[in-house]
């Protein structure tokens, strides 16, 4: 060859390179007058057996001629091109190379083909990351920007230009100072440079963006960036990997606004401090002034119309604007906005209004009316009108307000202030709900709840009460836990019919009277028998005060009544005009105890009957008053079907399965009130409680008080067995001497330590302040100061005294109280 000259344009990877590949010269008839580079190792032949011959007749086989020669004319007509060609070494072997044609005119007419060759899986591979490296920087939607040592910009792609409005050859040479404001220029300099430095690469760093060209818009990018090295490990530059994240990091911003302003608003139950609180969570973050409008019904705490229209009433303001509180309406000024204003609109049609360039002073007066020159002062440019609804009802609407802030309201803030307004109406809402039910409110939670459930051996007790959606409907469902003697626990749930205050009102009373008859351990049927009684009477009550009054008349109630023992694992039940338990046992049965249903209270004259229940430990009893399963729209069965899916789920706490139970069978504004009572049994195991049978006769005192020492010291109570026999050695004293026999005593470990001494008698011990003269009486005063309560219960048979202690107490000092009454036990 004649002279240097470039063939083709070669890379450091390129197969076709002269230093990596074969190559070939061909005169013009196609003889072989050049032949080097990896030509003899790859095909075999030397410079002596092949210069001077036709190739084609070494080189290709007679069957690919015909391929070989349209593949080279075609070569000539694309000198970047190559092809994929069979070929056939020395020793006869055919094997395909790529193969890439270049004709060179040597003048006086002489031309020569020069052919470069290289294996064709190094051809392929090469094409694949020539085709990679091209769509990085043609077609790939992730920015790329390639650095010089000095940072100057070697190249960049296409997605990088579109980020920055320019065309990828207008970079070459410059720098970022020449795009971005300087303050971000020197940001991604020196990012880039501390990656330079160190070697290390950058990844998904987050950065501001202000083009020179319009600092006014932010763009946010992620960045990643590595160092280039040659093979000898020199540096030679830096790449960046851009991409936009401009939408994502301001929708990360909307929900961290969301997220505040759902902590910052309705923190109180008042109006005017809800409006605060919702102007100020969007200024500044979203606007520069807000507004907050409410009608004027609610502000008064009253229930504003269906269609939104009336005077409203400036509740809030908010702005970082000076002297926006003196152009707009004032704070607690009435304001009656015209028809056809955007005010109005937003109202009455309960839709957004965005307006997002005020154009002109007849698009000021569209939206400020006779505000519209203070509000084309302040700099007003954009706004947007939002209304507060909540339970369908439009309560007001809040404004928002752009003048400091150059860009725009867009579509994506609309949303996010509808996400505004739509939290703080419920807020408003409760706030206006709350003012005009204040005390009626306060009365129904001293009445509808009991207060904090203690920690009960006998079962594990969780619950929900639900008002009815509206005021009007609160009607008169309660629920109680009530501790019993030895370690029982009574479960109530009722329902008197009616609502309102004097549902609310009656309810209170019969849980008084539960409370009343559950101290006296009464069983259920008798409970309920009572109670009957009692709403009777109240009946005739209401029915004269009626007669002057216009008030709402309570008819009846129902009620169920149970008393579980943990001892014996049985529920004893009645029920008067109430819906059945549901019982759920450990294995997931769901059951309905066989139990009489019962008149409604309030008929008198009707018996009521209770029936008895063992369940296995755990099993979950589920109590509730007919508007959990009555719901407008359902089915009775339907309701209770679900009702006992959800009880029967495992591995759920009593807590979350109440809230199951009330999210899947009640509609959002339930159309009565809901108590749901849920508890799941314990069991006291043999190793808890411990009992005896001894005769009526005087040695029977001194054996009680052997056999409870002896068990208290099994249970570790040792600092309690002092206290117990003075106890044990009274009361069973007290059962031979006045009920003869037999007499049972009965200890129950719990958070208590429960003494019970039956007998077959039905007159109870009475407390009584002993004379100094007497020489008796003081026994029952003593067990009084000993325990923490006592008592007395019948049964269908005699009678059971009960005491209570709190494990391991701290003995109250009885000196100077009972002298030296003391006796010696062992003699009785």
């Amino acid at each position: 060859m004649d002279g240097p000259v470039t063939l083709f344009s070669e890379g450091p990877e390129d197969p076709f390179s002269l230093s990596r590949s074969a190559w070939a010269v061909l005169d013009g008839h196609g003889t072989v007058v050049g032949w080097g580079g990896r030509a003899q190792g790859l095909l075999g032949h030397r410079p002596a057996d092949i210069l001077g011959r036709p190739a084609t007749d070494t080189l290709v086989a007679p069957q690919d001629r015909e391929q070989v020669l349209r593949a080279a004319r075609a070569c000539t007509e694309d000198p970047g091109g190559f092809g994929v060609l069979p070929v056939v070494r020395r020793d006869g072997e055919r094997i395909h190379l790529g193969l890439r044609v270049r004709l060179v005119d040597r003048g006086g007419g002489r031309r020569e083909w020069f052919v470069v060759g290289a294996p064709a899986d190094e051809v392929a591979q090469w094409e694949t990351d020539r085709s990679v490296l091209d769509g990085l920087f043609r077609r790939s939607p992730i920015g790329l920007v390639v650095h010089a040592p000095d940072l100057s910009i070697l190249r960049v792609n296409r997605a990088v230009a579109h980020i920055g409005g320019i065309r990828p050859e207008q970079t070459r040479g410059r720098r970022a100072g020449d795009f971005l404001v300087t303050e971000d220029a020197e940001t991604v300099e020196r990012r880039l440079r501390k990656v330079l430095d160190t070697g290390r690469p950058m990844i998904f760093t987050e950065q501001a963006c202000r083009l020179r060209s319009d600092p006014s818009q932010e763009l946010y990018v992620s960045v990643s960036a590595f160092r280039m090295e040659d093979s000898a490990g020199k540096v030679l530059g830096v790449t960046q990997l851009v991409e936009d994240v401009t939408e994502r990091h301001r929708a990360r911003l909307r929900l961290a606004l969301l997220n505040e302003a759902g902590a910052r608003i309705g923190t109180t139950l008042d109006v005017p401090a809800t409006a605060r609180e919702l102007a100020g969570a969007v200024v500044p973050q979203l606007a520069d002034c807000a507004t907050v409008d409410l009608l004027e019904p609610v502000t008064r705490g009253e229930e504003p119309g269906q269609d939104g229209l009336g005077r409203v009433c400036r509740t809030a303001l908010a702005s970082v604007v000076p002297g926006a509180e003196n152009v707009l309406h004032a704070v607690g000024e009435l304001v009656d906005f015209p028809d056809g204003s955007a005010q109005r609109r937003c109202l009455a049609g309960q839709q957004s209004v965005l307006v997002s360039r005020i154009e002109g002073p007849d698009g000021m007066a569209a939206v400020a009316q006779d505000r519209a020159e203070g509000a084309r002062a302040l700099g007003v440019h954009s706004t947007m009108m939002v209304p507060l609804t909540a339970r369908g009802l439009v309560l007001g609407f809040l404004s928002l307000w752009r003048a400091d802030r150059p860009d725009a309201f867009e579509a994506d803030d609309l949303t996010l202030a509808e996400e505004f307004a739509a939290r703080a109406a419920v807020c408003i809402d409760n706030a206006r709900r709350y003012t005009r039910e204040h005390q009626s409110a306060l009365t129904l939670q001293r009445r509808l709840l009991p207060g904090d459930i203690p920690q009960l051996p006998a079962a594990e007790v969780a619950h929900q009460y639900i008002p009815a959606g509206a005021v009007e409907g609160v009607g008169g469902d309660w629920f109680d836990v009530i501790p019993l003697s030895g370690a029982r626990v009574a479960l109530v749930v009722g329902d008197v019919i009616g609502h309102g205050v004097d549902a609310a009102a009656t309810m209170g009373r019969l849980r008084t009277a539960v409370h009343t008859l559950a101290d006296l351990d009464l069983e259920p049927e008798e409970v309920l028998s009572h109670l009957d009684d009692l709403v009777h009477r109240l009946a005739e009550e209401q029915e004269a005060y009626s007669e002057q009054y216009s008030t709402d008349q309570v008819t009846g109630a129902s009620c169920l009544y149970a008393v579980y023992d943990p001892v014996t694992a049985c529920l004893c039940l009645a029920r008067a005009g109430h819906p059945v338990p549901i019982v759920v046992t450990p294995d997931g049965r769901v059951t309905l105890p066989d139990l009489p249903a019962g008149p409604p209270l309030g008929l008198g004259g009707l018996p009521f009957e209770a029936a008895e229940v063992c369940l296995p430990e755990g099993s979950l009893l589920a109590l509730y008053t007919n508007g959990l399963i009555q719901t407008r729209g359902s089915d009775v069965d339907d309701n209770l079907a679900g009702l006992a899916r959800e009880l029967g789920v495992p591995d759920r706490s009593l807590a979350d399965t109440s809230k199951a139970v009330v999210e899947a069978l009640l509609p959002a504004r339930p159309t009565d009130d809901v108590a749901l009572l849920l508890a799941r049994t314990r069991t006291l195991g043999a190793d808890r409680v411990a009992s005896w049978t001894l005769p009526g006769e005087p040695g029977s005192a001194a054996r009680a008080r052997e056999l409870a020492s002896r068990q208290l010291t099994d249970w570790q109570l040792e600092e309690m067995v002092f206290s117990t026999e003075l106890i044990v050695s009274e009361l069973v004293t007290n059962a031979y001497r006045y009920a003869g026999g037999p007499v049972t005593v009965r200890l129950i470990r719990g958070p208590r330590l429960i003494c019970e001494v039956s007998d077959p008698s039905n007159t109870a011990p009475h407390l009584r302040r002993a004379r100094s003269t007497d020489e008796g009486g003081r026994g029952l005063f003593l067990v009084a100061q000993l325990t923490e309560r006592w008592g007395t219960r019948y049964g269908r048979e005699g009678k059971t005294v009960w005491t209570e202690q709190p494990v391991a107490p701290a003995l109250p000092d009885l000196s100077g109280q009972l002298g030296d009454e003391l006796w010696d036990l062992s003699d009785i």
